[in-house]
């Protein structure tokens, strides 16, 4: 049987792990079971702080502590962090170009239960409009290890993408490699490219498999790293495969989808289909029932692969 953790649950093991750096400071928005970032301050109790219910406050405070040479993780849910704190996130540690590293947990629809008011369907897109800032979503435990010690190295601002729900483990540590800005092939193909970020390249791969059973070959290609988009890979793959589909628990509009259509319109236009959220708030849900009702499925990665391949000249 497959191990599942959830990405926010190997952030806060990540933290701690690589938390003896004296530099790593953290901070949290009242939620640090939820975030996991208790699991650090157990460890670093000294280096730990609960600045309450005001996450604003909280990047502000985040910002200070990264002009006095501290690497500052400020943790709360994703539509918090984008949205109610967009102001100081912009101005406060964006601008300055500051070292703060936002670890956004219960990212998508996949928060389930919460509702919309905490689903947060359009983070990728508000944090991917800001300058300097370096945006990570990673597929799985392992990547996310990878991608927190990615942020402490990352001389700037990054957001980190994480979900509440527990996923499937892809990757094997003992031969991952990870590098910021560069995706990952994770499994070749000729026919079409099935471009993924977060929990839906597991979703992907599903639907790889779907795909071979009728003679279809899928390439599907791993972009944790939204925001510097790896450019290279992804002409690669529409020059080779001839059609594109991207697959993201996120709005259609300002996320993976968008990014990828501005990357293959400006250097070699292909087909291009967007597996997301159709632009509608989420509701309130079991997690594999939302993902059904939004489309977020291999079923339909499949049906968006092969409209895809039908558009080829």
């Amino acid at each position: 049987m497959t191990q599942k953790i959830a990405t926010r649950e190997a952030y806060g093991n990540a933290l701690a792990e690589f938390g003896s750096d004296p530099r790593i400071v953290v901070l949290d928005a009242d939620l640090s079971k939820s975030t996991k970032t208790d699991t650090f301050k157990k460890k670093y109790p000294e280096r730990f702080f609960n600045i309450g219910i005001a996450e604003g406050n909280m990047m502000a405070v985040a910002a200070g502590l990264a002009t006095c040479g501290k690497i500052v993780f400020a943790s709360t849910f994703a539509v918090f962090a984008a949205g109610r704190a967009c102001e100081q996130v912009r101005n406060s540690i964006c601008y300055p170009k500051l070292n703060v590293k936002i670890g956004a947990s219960h990212a998508g629809i996949s928060v389930g239960e919460d509702g919309a008011s905490h689903q947060s369907v359009e983070d990728i897109g508000i944090m991917r409009s800001i300058p300097n800032m370096v945006i990570i979503s990673p597929a799985d435990a392992v990547e996310t290890r990878h991608a927190v010690k990615a942020a402490i190295d990352h001389d700037g601002p990054v957001y980190l993408r994480l979900g509440r729900l527990a996923v499937p483990v892809i990757y094997d540590e003992n031969n991952f490699k990870f590098e910021l800005g560069k995706g990952i092939t994770v499994s070749d193909g000729s026919d079409v490219t099935i471009i993924a970020t977060g929990l839906m390249v597991k979703t992907a791969l599903e639907a790889k498999d779907m795909l071979a059973q009728e003679g279809i070959s899928a390439r599907i290609i791993d972009i944790h790293t939204i925001k510097p988009i790896d450019k290279d890979i992804i002409i690669k793959a529409a020059k080779e495969t001839g059609a594109i589909v991207t697959a993201e628990e996120h709005n259609i509009f300002g996320g993976l989808g968008s990014a990828v259509a501005e990357v293959l319109v400006e250097n070699y236009p292909a087909p291009l289909k967007m597996v997301g959220i159709q632009d509608k708030f989420g509701k309130s849900g079991k997690p594999d029932v939302l993902m059904e009702i939004y489309g977020l499925t291999s079923k339909n990665i499949v049906e968006k692969a092969k409209e895809a391949i039908k558009m080829k000249k």
